[in-house]
């Protein structure tokens, strides 16, 4: 289920030399979080104020932008012993706003309470893997509707001006993302739940690692 958000390791490399930039010049992973937010605001508003066709390239520019920035915080936290309780608090809310500021965009080309659906499911791959984090376990990430997955669903609105089309998918696909989320969480925590009340001495199931552990992403 992780769709396009398993082809992060091979965007991360590319970045590579962007990370090493970066962290020579000492720019702060917060700053990139909010210019990662900036970035999707212009999205945005190239979405909502450009004729469709015309908004395809800035849209996808910008959305590149805002997902580059969003992979290079936490990476150049780490890799500038620079990640704090503060900075995942920061990331998980620029996240939120980015997502959210592209989806609001919608509402000068589609139905406000479609935009409004759309918006509110968007957010709901991200709390059922941040509640799943919190009760020990991975915390998940990728698709069918993620992130990533969002951001191309609005470049395919800027091309072809299929704004409620787009939207409906981005509801449904969001919903369908926390659901399995949320069914997979629930199954690797009752493995943890059965594992640690195992008799002394037996020999358990495998144990959910945890958050921390895996060191999850920014």
């Amino acid at each position: 289920m992780n769709g396009l958000y398993a082809l992060k390791p091979w965007y991360a490399d590319r970045l590579s030399g962007v990370r090493g930039a970066l962290a020579r010049r000492r720019v702060s992973p917060d700053a990139l979080t909010a210019a990662g937010v900036a970035a999707a605001a212009a999205a945005g508003g190239a979405l909502a104020l450009l004729p469709s066709g015309w908004a395809a390239a800035p849209v996808a520019l910008l959305l590149a932008a805002r997902l580059a920035c969003a992979n290079l915080d936490g990476a150049l936290a780490r890799d500038t012993g620079r990640s704090t309780r503060r900075g995942a608090l920061l990331n998980e809310a620029g996240d939120r706003a980015a997502d959210l500021l592209v989806i609001a965009a919608f509402w000068a080309v589609a139905p406000g309470w479609l935009v409004a659906l759309a918006a509110c499911a968007a957010t709901l791959p991200s709390w059922v893997s941040l509640a799943g984090a919190a009760a020990g376990a991975p915390r998940l990430n990728g698709g069918p509707a993620g992130k990533t997955e969002r951001c191309l669903l609005a470049v395919v609105a800027a091309a072809t001006g299929w704004y409620a089309p787009v939207l409906a998918v981005i509801a449904v696909g969001s919903a369908a993302t926390a659901l399995l989320r949320g069914v997979r969480l629930w199954r690797e925590l009752g493995a943890a739940d059965r594992a640690a009340s195992a008799p002394y001495g037996a020999t358990p199931p495998s144990a959910v690692p945890s958050a921390a552990a895996t060191g999850g992403t920014r």
